[in-house]
């Protein structure tokens, strides 16, 4: 159908009469066969010959011809009174010609066949951020970047491609950075970013073999040039809190007689908050070389403040990337060397629960200028006091290091050795003093604690490349090897009943407690596995129009079981670019269609190791003859049989450039099946020795369609306007929970919520579902005594509290259907305005705030929030009878737009011999939000992994844990010299 308005619309020219016009079209080449011109403004259009001439009849009065080809700028030529023309065209570096970075390699843009997403430099959002990638939230289509705590400094997003793939394996996508799998994104200065690729195709991440399920992102830092550079760049931010919960103030308190007045009137939310919080990061880079040696390199501080009272970071980090190639061009040498310090104070997250709660009539402060302190209601605790007198945090060290040596063999052979080390050292640090009023009101006791734990990543690759183009044929062949070595290693001590607290967490063998009750508080462990493949690719294309490409990874890994240590990893992908046929020649307003579909298997071992070995563990001590023994036992069941999550790629996708290339874009279909899913399952205890069993048991596919946009909308003078679109819809079903080996219930149920009350689980995971799919009691309102009526299995209508587990039903789902970003760039002179908005839609949340703090029936002698009595749906359950009862009446549209990230610019060009130019810019992040959601911002729920649309802590259970939103403003100086 496609082809067929393609031939309609290429047969859409009318004949024209005026004046004849012949001419030439070259490119620095020569003549240029096939190149389009139109007369401007019409369909009226020829192309030129095999010598590059033409002849066309333009219109009276026609005054311009418009001149394109494939991979060529378009040029507007006067024509004005001229019967004849020479048009010499520009090959177009931007579009086809654009380097695209892929597994063990790159390609140019027009060879690519598979899904993949190219981001440069100037694609990035300018973000005041912990980590490098909210850069890029909501700019790559399907991949999905959620932080529930942005404001912490401290805090790290979650990022998933394509859908949840897992049960108990990584749902994260593989980094591979400067060519070294499982590099350290947190070792990343978003000004040190080139390029970033994301591998969304099976075929593309194949090569990755068992890591390469959750797709791969690959980032490329800057390099040097023959060019002397220096370049700064500094900012500050300051951090306020937005769409916060509201709570009762001390005079609605006191009116709705939630609590004993204490006389004090306190703001709990703003005592614990900084506002603004602050924070700098400061970037110098320099840059330069030769032809035959340049080197890149660049150092950073940054002191970012939370907004609670003590979360903080301080880091200093740095890069050098050295090139060289000897004068010959025989050997080419990279070497490039990443360190990194950070200072951490941990957030202090149960401070916000707290001031949601604290009785507002509580001073921070009593009439003797202690810390006031009551010990009933929902939280009970001082959190000022806690913030300021608890020490949490860490030191991390972190160290990347990776180089190579390049053999140029002959001009089109090559081979390449490639080491990395990737390693992380953290060091955490805990005390909490004798003189806090819990400690005080409770055990007496100060504590301490502290853990070092240390992860050590060693690679060694060779890469062997053959390229070979004969007449209209092209082929590039790579071969390679791959061994990965991974080590782990910490150990943790604790104690309690210090006889000071001046020494902190630094003399953890002067306190009392282990020696007095015969306990050690001691531990340490030390794990390592290894990675080893083998793997090949295949590409060839035929005169640029057709193109295929084949893969194969050969793998093993020393986690899985005896008989599954090694596996296989085919892929393979074809494109078609249609726009070179002849038939498609006379379409002037298409400049390039490319048609491509691509299959691959892809692995994921992201799991613990020795999981499928004999392992032992201590059961505790038994005494005998006064003395105590330890006990040791085998502590899992083995599983020799443990493999690889395996996952089935089916991408079929169209890329396009339209009207001189002024609109670009891509769509994608995707299919992806993954096969033995990682997790513990219920087995008979006897004959096994523990009642789970780690095995690869279930399915789950993902579906979905991507669409990626970009257009030149207005360019005219010293203005511009280009807009840039993503899409997404994402449908999931958990397909079985079981196999020939294990079979259980077709369901699970998770998510269980905490007290008060036994609210117990909100949903499950049953075969044939969508995983965030939300099971409770459906509600039928509220009765005239405020207790919340719900449906029964067989329609009846009673009070929740009647109701049990069996009337549950499925009543919403927490997975969005479609995610979107939308970038507008707008350009006259000197100034540069980007307003970029984010969305997520078609899902529902739950509100957990709403559920334990937002009706008069919650606890009482605590704080509730303003819902309670605003007259709303949740003012009306004032029967403490219900109030634990999970049903939909607390699941609201969780649906938004923001408007994400606002910057506006100025750049000036100098021309003086000490600076080349001066760009200022302002940024604001999370500007406004639009949703029906009443429960704060709904970003701060995630709507990844396999729970989504629910508030989870890292047990994957429903919290009350809250971290505030906040809109940040960022103010910017950028100096090149």
């Amino acid at each position: 159908m496609l082809l067929g308005m393609l031939f309609a619309l290429s047969g859409m020219a009318q004949a024209q009469t005026g004046t004849t016009l012949t001419g030439k079209i070259s490119d620095k080449q020569g003549a240029l066969p096939g190149a389009s011109v139109v007369e401007k403004g019409t369909s009226n259009g020829t192309t030129t010959d095999t010598d590059g001439k033409f002849t066309i009849q333009l219109a009276d009065g026609a005054k311009t011809i418009t001149v394109s080809s494939v991979g060529y700028v378009a040029q507007d030529v006067d024509v004005t009174n001229k019967s004849s023309i020479e048009v010499t065209l520009v090959e177009d570096q931007k579009t086809l010609n654009e380097v695209v970075v892929i597994g063990y390699g790159s390609l140019t843009k027009r060879e690519v066949s598979s899904a993949i997403t190219h981001l440069g430099a100037s694609d990035l959002l300018r973000v005041g951020s912990n980590n490098p990638l909210m850069s890029i939230q909501g700019k790559v289509a399907g991949l999905s970047i959620t932080n529930t705590s942005a404001a912490d400094p401290n805090s790290s997003p979650n990022i998933q491609l394509r859908g949840a793939s897992s049960r108990s394996a990584g749902l994260g996508p593989l980094y591979v950075i400067n060519g070294i799998p499982g590099g350290n994104i947190d070792n990343i200065n978003q000004n040190e970013i080139e390029s970033i690729d994301v591998l969304k195709g099976g075929a593309a991440s194949a090569i990755y073999g068992t890591r390469g399920s959750n797709g791969v992102i690959v980032i490329t830092t800057k390099k040097g040039s023959e060019q002397s550079r220096l370049f700064y760049d500094g900012y500050t931010t300051f951090d306020y809190k937005t769409n916060q919960l509201d709570v009762l103030s001390r005079d609605q308190f006191l009116q709705n007689k939630r609590g004993v007045d204490f006389g004090g009137n306190t703001d709990w939310m703003k005592a614990v908050s900084r506002t603004p919080a602050f924070s700098q990061k400061h970037t110098l880079q320099f840059s330069g070389g030769n032809g035959k040696t340049n080197y890149f390199s660049s150092i950073d501080f940054r002191d970012a403040k939370g907004i609670d009272l003590r979360a903080g970071k301080k880091e200093y980090g740095g890069r050098v990337n050295i090139n060289h190639t000897t004068a010959n061009n025989l050997f080419a040498l990279t070497f490039s060397v990443a360190p990194r310090y950070a200072k951490t104070s941990e957030a202090d997250y149960s401070g916000f629960n707290y001031a949601l709660t604290l009785n507002p009539t509580l001073s921070v402060r009593d009439s003797t200028g202690k810390y006031a302190y009551i010990n009933s209601g929902f939280f009970a605790n001082n959190p000022v006091e806690q913030a300021k007198s608890v020490i949490r945090g860490e030191e991390i060290k972190f160290l990347d290091v990776n180089g190579s040596a390049k053999w140029n063999i002959l001009e089109n052979l090559n081979t390449t050795v490639t080491f990395g080390e990737v390693t992380r050292s953290a060091r955490a640090q805990r005390f909490v003093p004798s003189n806090i009023t819990p400690v005080i009101n409770g055990n007496g006791r100060n504590t301490a604690y502290q853990a070092l734990n240390e992860n050590d990543q060693k690679s060694l690759e060779w890469l062997g490349n053959y390229f070979l183009d004969v007449n209209k044929h092209s082929i590039k062949l790579l071969a390679g090897y791959s061994y990965q070595l991974f080590t782990s290693s910490g150990f943790d001590a604790s104690n309690e009943k210090f006889p000071s607290d001046v020494l902190t967490y630094n003399g953890l063998g002067t306190g009392l407690w282990n020696l007095e009750k015969g306990i050690n508080n001691v531990g340490s462990y030390k794990n390592s596995s290894k990675l080893i493949a083998f793997f090949g690719r295949v590409n060839y294309d035929f005169d640029q129009k057709y193109y295929f490409s084949a893969s194969l990874r050969r793998e093993g890994s020393s986690k899985f079981g005896y008989d599954n240590k090694w596996g296989y990893f085919p892929a393979a992908s074809v494109a078609w670019r249609v726009t070179q046929e002849s038939f498609l020649k006379n379409v002037p307003w298409l400049n390039e269609l490319k048609v491509r579909a691509d299959y691959g298997q892809t692995g994921n071992q992201d799991f613990d190791p020795y999981k499928s070995l004999d392992t032992y563990g201590g059961y505790g001590y038994y005494p005998f003859n006064g003395n105590s023994y330890q006990v040791w036992g085998p502590n899992q069941n083995t599983n020799y049989d443990l493999r690889w999550e395996k996952a089935i790629n089916f991408n079929a996708g169209l890329d396009f450039e339209l009207f001189s290339n002024k609109v670009s874009g891509s769509v994608n279909y995707y299919v992806r099946t993954n096969k033995d899913l990682l997790g513990s399952y219920n087995v008979s205890n006897p004959p096994n020795i523990q009642g789970q069993t780690f095995a690869n048991v279930g399915t789950m596919r993902n579906t979905g369609v991507e669409l990626q946009l970009s257009a030149t909308v207005v360019n005219k003078g010293a203005f511009s306007y280009n807009l840039g679109l993503t899409g997404a819809w994402n449908n999931n079903q958990f397909v079985s929970f079981s196999n020939n080996l294990y079979r259980g219930q077709p369901y699970v149920d998770v998510v269980g919520m905490p007290a008060p009350g036994s609210p117990g689980t909100l949903q499950r995971l049953q075969e044939g579902t969508r995983i965030g799919s939300f099971y409770a009691l459906k509600s039928a309102g509220v009765n005239e005594s405020g207790a919340l009526l719900v449906y029964k299995k067989n329609g009846e209508v009673v009070p929740a509290n009647e109701a049990n587990n069996d009337d549950k039903q499925f009543v919403g789902n927490g997975l969005p259907k479609f995610t979107m970003g939308m970038t507008n760039s707008f350009k006259y002179k000197n100034w540069d305005l980007s307003v970029f908005l984010r969305g997520t839609f078609g899902y529902k949340l739950f509100n957990t705030y709403a559920f334990y703090l937002g009706t008069p029936a919650a606890q009482e002698n605590a704080n509730v929030l303003t819902s309670a009595y605003d007259g709303g749906k949740y003012s009306k359950l004032t029967s403490t009878t219900t109030y634990s009862s999970l049903s939909d009446y607390f699941l609201e549209p969780g649906g938004f737009l923001k408007v994400d990230n606002v910057t506006l610019s100025y750049t000036q060009s100098l021309k003086t011999k000490f600076m080349q130019s001066v760009r200022i810019y302002a940024t604001t992040r999370n500007l406004a939000t639009f949703t029906k959601f009443k429960g704060g911002d709904p970003d701060l729920i995630n709507v990844n992994g396999l729970y989504p649309g629910v508030r989870t802590n890292s047990d994957n259970n429903g919290t009350l844990d809250y971290y505030p939103s906040s809109t940040q403003l960022l103010l910017g100086l950028q100096l090149t010299f």
